[in-house]
């Protein structure tokens, strides 16, 4: 037993000065954060309309629902086209209770039929004239107006460009601050979001006789990147 102890002292005697040998002094880095802009003019806007009718029995507000929708639906594609790009985003029919503050039982009073559609377009001068035109043929709703860039690739790229620009002007800062000086980019990290300019929940009552006023802003992209760059004295 005196002899296997002793021999394994040896090995681990002599294993020390090799794994002492073989570490790796920590990196010494600089990490820096830019961000960047980029504004652009949309080039196509979507509007959602919805058609909300309530009765007293769910056949009954389905079916007035359904009635105003077609009417609205047709009159959408004669002022856009037959191949206006129209798609349905929600359809639901839901009872109504009349709930008593005396906390007596809810009574059913009703149902209600909401079908919401989306419109896209690319010409921007059309959004307020769909918005009047679905509020005259029976909508009664409209949910959102947006506006957007079909690509914003151009945008992100510019913004990638700035960000990574500032985070360099950043990291030479930093460093010039720590009487260092700087090597190799080590990692480089990107985020970007792209900005939509909205108008939510317009008001608008069937039979306005003034048009709507339509006005859309730029849209901005957004872009950061993160820069880890090697210290080299």
């Amino acid at each position: 037993m005196l002899k296997l102890i002793s021999v394994i002292g040896c090995v681990i005697i002599a294993a020390m000065p090799t794994l002492a040998q073989t570490t790796v002094a920590p990196r010494r880095l600089i990490r820096a954060v830019g961000q960047g802009k980029a504004s652009g003019k949309p080039d196509q806007a979507q509007v959602d309309l919805a058609v909300v009718t309530q009765a007293a029995t769910a056949q009954d507000a389905a079916a007035q629902n359904a009635n105003q929708t077609t009417a609205v639906l047709t009159q959408l594609k004669q002022l856009l086209g037959a191949n206006a790009d129209i798609k349905t985003l929600n359809y639901s029919l839901s009872p109504v209770y009349n709930y008593p503050r005396d906390g007596s039982p809810a009574t059913l009073t009703g149902f209600t039929a909401n079908n919401t559609v989306e419109v896209t377009v690319g010409d921007l001068s059309l959004p307020g004239k769909i918005i009047d035109t679905a509020i005259q043929a029976g909508a009664n709703r409209v949910d959102s107006l947006r506006f957007s860039i079909n690509d914003d690739q151009p945008l992100r790229i510019q913004a990638l460009r700035s960000a990574a620009l500032q985070a360099r002007a950043h990291a030479d800062a930093i460093a010039l601050g720590l009487g260092v000086h700087l090597g190799a980019v080590i990692a480089a990290a990107e985020g970007y979001a792209a900005g939509i300019v909205t108008a939510d929940r317009v008001g608008l009552t069937a039979g306005a006789a003034a048009p709507t006023p339509v006005q859309p802003g730029n849209i901005d992209v957004f872009a950061t990147i993160t820069l880890e760059i090697e210290i080299t004295q």
